[in-house]
């Protein structure tokens, strides 16, 4: 009879022993979990129709852009929600507090600094001409009086309503509507960044881009203007990604040296 009940505990001990340790993991991914849930969100408003900086591959919004903000978030212990909108939605949802942050291969202008404030630029654009190889356009010049194709609301469109006026712009969502625009012969050229335009070039037979830049300037991260302490925050983790060299791959990992 002891024998009987010696073996009885002893297989309760084993029972309460992997029950123990049973409750202490299932504590563990809680409060794992709970961290996880408690991070604070830094949610970045895009426009994922802009490769290298933002584009799909699959469910995922990649490239040059979407890496930087993870690795601002990152620093940050915050956790990156990325919201994929219309360009010309950015802005007025980071003015409207709807986005913390607004982060699209956006240049840093006069006009949208009276809307919002600007981080400490993290890289370099250029405006460029997209054409039909042998067509009428061979040079800056010979855009005057042309049809113009841009993407709304992008410096593209800034630049080119000013320069070639109102009346000779056709304005699109994205640069592969404008481009497949330009193909069909509703505009004569297009004006979109540098590396997007390099893009369509490769994938449309017949298109080639002007040797001579329109415009340079400056890409940077936008913030609500009443939210100074977050602008703040952001900055000092840019620039000491950028100093640390992070930027500089990120961005060398999307763009080869020619």
């Amino acid at each position: 009879m002891k024998k009987v009940l010696a073996i009885v505990l002893a297989a309760l001990m084993v029972v309460f022993a992997f029950a123990g340790c049973s409750n202490g993991k299932n504590a563990d991914e809680t409060t794992t979990k709970a961290a996880e849930d408690a991070k604070e969100k830094l949610v970045m408003a895009t426009n994922a129709e802009f490769p290298p900086y933002e584009y799909h591959e699959g469910d995922a919004i990649v490239g040059i852009d979407a890496e930087i903000a993870q690795a601002i978030a990152d620093e940050l212990g915050m956790e990156l929600v990325i919201e994929d909108v219309a360009f010309d939605s950015i802005i007025p949802g980071v003015q409207a507090g709807k986005y913390d942050m607004g982060m699209a291969g956006m240049t840093v202008t006069a006009e949208r600094e009276k809307s919002v404030n600007f981080s400490t630029s993290y890289a370099k654009g250029v405006q460029v001409v997209i054409v039909k190889d042998g067509g009428s356009i061979a040079t800056l010049d010979d855009v005057n009086g042309k049809k113009i194709g841009v993407q709304t609301s992008t410096t593209g469109d800034i630049y080119a309503s000013g320069d070639y006026g109102e009346e000779n712009i056709t304005r699109y969502d994205n640069g592969a509507v404008a481009v497949q625009a330009l193909l069909t012969g509703k505009v004569d050229c297009v004006i979109i960044d540098n590396e997007p335009a390099k893009s369509y070039v490769a994938a449309n037979e017949g298109l080639k881009i002007l040797e001579t830049a329109y415009v340079e300037e400056d890409y940077a991260i936008c913030f609500n203007k009443d939210d100074e302490e977050l602008q703040t925050k952001v900055n000092a983790a840019l620039q000491k990604l950028i100093a640390d060299g992070t930027v500089q791959k990120i961005v060398a990992k999307y763009i080869k040296a020619d």
